[in-house]
């Protein structure tokens, strides 16, 4: 199955299929990786001639570069949301929250620890993204408006995401905390998201683990849900959420720190891997 990538290449931009480390341009068909999902190309595109680059021509960024929105579920599994020790076993809803394109970085970039906090953390999540428009969609057709899927290190200021008493937004946001890769893997087929298992490990350190069949809120419920208020189009990102296991967590805890390497993984969707890098002022 081929999979697609956007980077860039100095000042220039583009996207295409990547095969092991040779990637394929694929901008003089659609200028972005979202206008290809938004006609519905992914599958034509994916043998299509182009030029060829290496891999270590070009740095990655997050693949859908230009979404309309990027929106994150929290406490999606069951040992995570025990971890508030409020007493309620699972949440009627789901916690929703937004983070914008600037806040993520692509793979092999490094994640940005700011001057202002040094309590960067990492959460691995899977990432569905959208491709097909809709609004109250069933949980029965949701799969149907999947064009692809990704993984994500859904990076964090911690402390930050105590200032306020009723969101976190401010914590989930800062330039480059995050990533999203290493590349879009198209969906086709329930069993890529049903039951696949999800880890992150901190400089080859198991730090989280779990399968996305013990999700409180199952990838059809997060698109049902969601698109009861907001009208999903393609390109549009969703992150969903990350297991128990967070430097948070620790006691005391461990945050990320400059030169440690962070891998997320999945069944089927690779590994995103993430150095970190104190900010350059």
């Amino acid at each position: 199955m081929s999979k697609f990538v956007s980077y860039t290449t100095g000042k220039a931009e583009g996207w295409g299929h990547i095969d092991g480390t040779v990637i394929t341009d694929l901008t003089a068909h659609f200028p972005t990786l979202r206008a290809a999902i938004e006609a519905g190309a992914l599958a034509a595109l994916a043998q299509a001639a182009g030029p060829h680059l290496a891999l270590d021509q070009v740095n990655l960024t997050i693949p859908v570069t230009n979404p309309e929105k990027i929106l994150c579920v929290g406490v999606n599994f069951p040992d995570r949301n025990a971890e508030y020790k409020d007493g309620q076993d699972a949440p009627p809803y789901m916690s929703l929250f937004p983070r914008f394109p600037r806040s993520f970085t692509g793979a092999d970039q490094p994640l940005i620890r700011p001057p202002e906090s040094h309590q960067l953390d990492y959460e691995a999540e899977v990432v569905i993204v959208i491709g097909k428009a809709g609004r109250r969609i069933a949980e029965s057709d949701a799969y149907s408006h999947i064009a692809g899927l990704s993984l994500a290190n859904e990076g964090t200021i911690r402390d930050w995401v105590r200032h306020a008493k009723f969101n976190v937004t401010q914590g989930k946001n800062w330039d480059n905390s995050g990533s999203i890769g290493p590349y879009l893997t198209p969906f086709t087929d329930a069993a890529q998201l049903d039951d696949i298992a999800l880890e992150a490990r901190v400089n080859g350190e198991l730090r989280q683990q779990d399968r996305t069949s013990r999700m409180i809120f199952s990838f059809r419920k997060i698109v049902a849900y969601i698109s009861t208020f907001t009208t999903l189009v393609p390109g549009d990102v969703i992150l969903c959420g990350t297991p128990t296991g967070a430097g948070a967590r620790f006691d005391p805890p461990i945050w990320l720190k400059p030169g440690d390497v962070v891998e997320v993984s999945a069944t089927g969707l690779g590994t995103l891997r993430n150095t970190i890098a104190d900010e350059t002022l």
